[in-house]
């Protein structure tokens, strides 16, 4: 996923949304709280190719 694909999907939340991922991405420990997840890591190895089984 490039800057693009982001925008493009940032484009498509409500504006609320939107509202909710700034704040999120805002605050370092609530992006670190998220991206621990199990379905965050999950996400991130399909989006960058690394789960071999998705």
């Amino acid at each position: 996923m490039d800057q693009s694909d982001a925008q493009r999907l940032f484009r498509g939340l409500s504006p609320e949304q939107q509202k909710n991922v700034q704040n999120i991405l805002s605050d370092k420990d609530k992006t670190k709280q998220i991206l621990s997840t199990p379905q965050a890591q999950a996400l991130l190895r399909r989006l960058t190719g690394e789960d071999k089984n998705g």
